[in-house]
């Protein structure tokens, strides 16, 4: 029989996966001897069974819980149910990778009408007892029955207003026991039957109810946005009560061992005295800085910092960690490897490598590749004369522009259309996911830098400003007020999540500058990648970016985004709309130093690293107006003969080289005497790659090199260029040995590759279908943005394999936009291809990632623990 519940005390060897995050750091925690309180975790297995089995218990679940209850008992000296003297449980989720608030708590299981009575006598503290059992009424409610917790919350508020309290902590006992009823009454007329009093029931409906959070739409959500499978399951721990709420010597924080947002060191947090874990992460309460602790909770406090550092030695990574003040006696709740923004997570590593915590290859193998896009986030302008209408806490950096919105749905619905929207709410909840991922920013009136809109801001790489207090929200006129102003929904509003300065309208925004941190894990990924990393780019000024991002080349120059230049526009229609071939030339002859011109510039901005220059590519009719605004009939008539049913499978890329060599002879000719004059100009030879798009026959191939060499060799400048072809159709794929033949490179273009693998037209695909077959689980990836292994991938491993079968010293890359996704990047270093593309911005992502994969190759690891 399997085994699908064990003690805090025996599962510190037992892992995360089966144990949950949670559940393995308070196993371990046991083990070093941090003061935890007493429980049990119900494994991962056991939820995993519980959903395959159409949501029912393992069969022998219950005994295994009574059997660990009963030990929980003895070790507390309590009973479970007593109405003397109860022992009280929370019950909480833990998946094996942190979803922070995507799952479900319950806090005081246990009590009913007879033990809150007990409680209040055996703590001589009616308030505390009152207030755990309103609380666990309202928790219980949302999270098993499904009562919407703004009915509760209305109640509270309105009891509030009656007795003219402005904190919870102001009500007193009378009033949390009038509380009680209110709660109970509407728990009754939403659930359908009366709140239940049997704490063993209440135990397995709690236990089912956090099984079934796995799959709420929230986690859904979350874990799609965050590449987590959907088969992990997640633990429950079923955890002895230790109370903040008991008085002024009590009390509950979230902490960090370093700041999340810049990763400086020294303890960081928020904490509340005489409250309850939920009231600092949910933002009911405005929690105080973790340092004023000292003054109020001196013992505990110091404990505290002790108790912090062995926890980041013993995991060798900052932690995020919950704790709660009994009397004045301290107990952590969770540790987990803290959620950090890019440049925190950066400074911790770097400064990890240099304590001599980690290694640099445990350094480089941590930070999340996609992370490093919030380095490249925007900024408010240091010049921009603004002037801030309200401030809040600076909860994650960055800065947003955008059209206020004031709820989730919304803000997802204008995002997808590609509108810039900053959601504003009172605070956000874990149902609000699906708009915080398309929303640009997040500005909350209430909740302080540990609640649920910053830590989810953070780890998405979002600006935040939390807890604004000179903003007010009207839901039902759709407006806002900032310090007094009233603005609209829709209207523009700009946050900056590095000062917490909100601002009414547009300010202008400054890409951020790479720090010393950056350089210097992305020079040690450099050491141990094997990848090397180039860069899509059309001008001098992409090249020059992308070199400083650290690309090794041009993987991708697309010659056509020259033609669409407003001064060379009517030269390239001249082209197209000749009536013979002579015409063709002299219109080509006009653009010939144009091009020239633009390779000119790349090549010095490149000088001694490979560039590749694609050939024209797209169908001649894109570079014409619609035929309904042509000058001429005559013009008219050419268009529309130039167009085609399915211009994408038409006369494009190579099939245009055959059908008009003359196009292709005056590219050749223009890269030809663009690296002669910039040799002749700067003594650095540029390295030259030719490459022929869309060809599907070794013929096409074949033909197309003989004009090369050909041309090139007309102009006897003595330029060394290498001649390939661009693997965008599985038939260059199967064939790839016969078209190995004439190349002597290949670049994937995975773009047009997958769309003529997987049969999809891109901008129908995720116009129309392509988000249902991902919310549908489908599809798990957008293919267009990770690589479809099993279907492109495999097409990718059998050209490689037969190219290199006829040349082994081919040259392979990628230049679709996989080549900066991480996912995509392992793959191709696992092909062996010497090298990834992708956008200028992208690259040192890339960088990272090839190094990770290599990493991984090598069997080195993050060493990242914690739950």
């Amino acid at each position: 029989m399997n085994t699908h519940v064990y003690d805090f005390s025996e599962g510190a060897e037992l892992g995360r996966e089966l144990l949950g995050g949670k559940g393995a750091g308070l196993a371990q925690m046991t083990a070093i001897g941090i003061p935890v309180p007493a429980g049990f975790t119900v494994t991962t297995a056991a939820c995993i069974e519980y959903m395959q089995n159409g949501r029912k218990l393992p069969s022998s679940l219950q005994d295994e819980i009574a059997t660990h209850l009963e030990a929980l008992e003895n070790a507390a000296g309590k009973r479970f149910g007593d109405t003397e003297d109860p022992l009280l449980v929370s019950v909480r989720s833990g998946a094996a990778v942190s979803m922070p608030g995507m799952m479900d708590t319950i806090l005081n299981l246990g009590l009913n009408d007879q033990a809150v009575e007990g409680l209040a006598r055996a703590t001589e503290n009616d308030r505390f007892a009152w207030d755990a059992y309103r609380r666990l009424i309202q928790m219980y409610g949302n999270v098993v029955e499904g009562v919407d917790a703004q009915e509760f919350e209305h109640a509270l508020a309105a009891l509030k207003e009656d007795k003219g309290a402005r904190d919870d902590v102001e009500l007193e006992a009378g009033d949390l026991r009038e509380l009680v009823e209110r709660f109970k009454k509407i728990y009754e007329a939403e659930a359908g039957n009366p709140f239940p009093q049997d704490p063993r029931v209440q135990l397995e409906r709690a236990v089912r109810a956090v099984f079934d959070s796995w799959d709420t739409p929230r986690a859904q959500v979350y874990r799609r946005a965050n590449g987590i499978p959907d088969d992990l399951g997640t633990a429950v721990n079923v955890v002895q009560m230790v109370f903040g709420n008991k008085g002024e010597d009590s009390g509950t924080g979230v902490a960090f061992t370093r700041d999340p947002s810049t990763g400086d060191q020294g303890l960081w947090g928020e904490f509340l005295t005489n409250a309850q874990g939920e009231d600092v992460v949910a933002g009911i309460r405005t929690p105080q800085p973790i340092a004023r602790m000292k003054e109020q909770l001196p013992e505990a406090f110091e404990q505290l910092l002790e108790t912090m550092q062995r926890l980041e030695e013993h995991y060798r990574d900052m932690q995020d960690i919950e704790f709660t003040v009994e009397d004045g006696r301290l107990y952590l709740l969770q540790t987990r490897s803290g959620k950090r923004t890019a440049a925190a997570a950066l400074k911790i590593a770097v400064e990890m490598v240099e304590e001599g915590l980690i290694s640099r290859e445990e350094a480089v193998a941590r930070i999340d590749p996609k992370q490093l896009d919030q380095l490249l986030h925007p900024m408010i302008d240091p010049r921009a004369d603004y002037e801030a209408a309200a401030k809040g806490l600076n909860a994650s950096p960055g800065a947003a522009t955008g059209k206020v919105v004031l709820d989730a749905d919304t803000a997802e619905a204008l995002g997808k259309k590609g509108e810039d929207v900053i959601l504003v709410r009172w605070e956000t909840t874990p149902d609000d996911i699906h708009g915080l991922l398309e929303a640009r920013g997040i500005l909350t009136a209430q909740g302080g830098m540990t609640s649920h809109a910053a830590v989810v801001a953070r780890g998405m790489g979002k600006p935040c400003v939390a807890g604004c207090e000179g903003l007010s929200i009207d839901l039902n006129a759709r407006t806002i007020a900032l310090g007094g102003r009233e603005i609209g929904e829709g209207d523009l509003i700009t946050i900056d999540g590095g000062t917490g300065e909100v601002i009414v309208g547009e300010v202008n925004l400054v890409p951020p500058r790479i720090n010393e941190d950056f350089e210097l894990l992305l020079g040690w990924a450099d050491e141990v990648r094997r990848l090397k990393v180039r860069a899509n780019a059309d001008t001098p000024q992409d090249a020059a970016k992308a070199r400083e991002f650290g690309a090794q080349g041009i993987g991708l120059c697309r010659t056509e985004h020259m033609f669409m230049a407003e001064d060379r526009l009517p030269v390239v229609r001249a082209m197209i709309l000749a009536s013979g071939e002579d015409e063709r030339r002299a219109a080509l002859e006009k653009l010939l130093p144009l091009q020239q011109e633009d390779f000119e510039g790349i090549f010095e901005a490149m000088a001694g690293l490979p560039v590749t220059i694609r050939l024209l590519d797209p169908p001649l009719h894109e570079f014409l107006p619609p035929p309904d605004e042509a000058d001429s009939p005559e013009m008219r008539r050419r268009i529309r003969s130039l167009q085609e049913a399915n211009p994408m499978l038409g006369t494009r890329g190579c099939r245009l080289g055959l059908l008009f060599p003359e196009i292709y002879e005056m590219q050749v000719r223009a890269v030809i005497r663009a690296a002669a004059a910039v040799e002749e100009r700067t003594g650095n030879a540029p390295l030259v790659e030719i490459m022929h798009p869309l060809v599907g026959f070794a013929e096409e191939l074949h033909r197309l090199r003989d004009l090369t060499v050909r041309t090139a060799a007309e102009e006897d400048d003595g330029v060394d260029y290498l001649c390939g072809t661009m693997i965008e159709l599985p038939r260059a794929c199967v064939r790839a040995d016969e078209i190995a033949e004439h190349a002597d490179f290949f670049s994937f273009g995975t773009n047009d590759l997958t769309q003529t693998t997987l049969g999809f037209s891109r901008d129908d695909a995720e116009g129309k279908f392509l988000t249902h077959y991902i919310d549908e689980r489908i599809l798990e990836d957008n293919p267009f943005e990770t690589l479809d292994q099993s279907g492109v991938g495999e097409l990718m491993s059998m050209a490689v394999e037969r190219a290199r079968s006829v040349k082994e010293d081919i040259k392979l890359g990628i230049c679709g936009e996989h080549g900066g996704d991480p996912a995509s990047v392992a793959f191709c270093h696992v092909l062996g291809l010497h090298y990834v593309s992708c956008s200028p911005y992208r690259v040192p992502l890339a960088r990272l990632a090839a190094a990770q994969a290599a990493l991984a190759e090598a069997g080195v690891g993050a060493g990242q623990a914690g739950g």
